[in-house]
């Protein structure tokens, strides 16, 4: 049965220079795995292929505004980018989406939180356009897309993780957070599999 188009949405989390490109702030650790994955062509197809069929495309973006906004520094991973957060900063290069899907979101929403849904008006927005089911992509599988897709589900969203449009640090770390996601989500989809139940053709 195919998804009512007004009532799912694509989250494309983390699609920012600092996450993917070599001279971003994670490029040491991500750049490569996602250039060899080959995620980023099949990212920006699907969210092209979704919009066409009238859902929304939305996007967050990790950044830190002066200030710090809601960046609570209570793990590792917090810690170093509050160190860093010139780097983050809204208008920042880093913060950039990526050519590639500059021109994608139907809105962009910013936070300082590992989960797309943590600390701004995302999930209200979602409900206030009828939003009940999330098909997510992004960078790290196993860091914002695995939390997102978590929270996304406890807030009573219908939670689908796009399989090839996500990637990890290594294909192992993807796989493990893939299997998590398996069995705490509505199960993970391939881009194709996805398309089908939002318009089978």
């Amino acid at each position: 049965m195919a998804i009512p188009r007004i009532r799912a949405a694509v989250l494309a989390l983390h699609w920012q220079v600092n996450v993917i490109r070599p001279e971003g702030f994670f490029g040491p650790m991500l750049s490569g795995p996602v250039a060899a994955s080959g995620v980023v062509p099949r990212a920006r197809s699907f969210h092209e292929a979704a919009a066409e069929r009238g859902l929304p495309v939305v996007f967050t973006r990790f950044t830190i505004p002066i200030g710090e906004g809601e960046l609570v520094r209570n793990t590792g991973f917090m810690r170093s980018v509050g160190a860093a957060q010139t780097d983050f900063r809204p208008d920042s290069p880093g913060s950039q989406l990526i050519p590639e899907m500059i021109e994608q979101p139907t809105i962009v929403f910013d936070n300082q939180k590992l989960s797309g849904l943590a600390g701004n008006k995302l999930a209200d927005w979602l409900a206030d356009q009828g939003i009940d089911t999330l098909f997510i992509t992004g960078v790290a599988t196993n860091l914002t897309v695995e939390q997102t897709a978590r929270h996304g589900t406890d807030l009573g969203f219908t939670v689908y993780p796009i399989a090839d449009c996500a990637a990890a640090p290594t294909a192992e770390a993807g796989a493990a957070s893939l299997a998590n996601l398996e069995l705490t989500t509505a199960g993970c989809r391939t881009a194709d599999q996805a398309l089908a139940l939002i318009d089978p053709r």
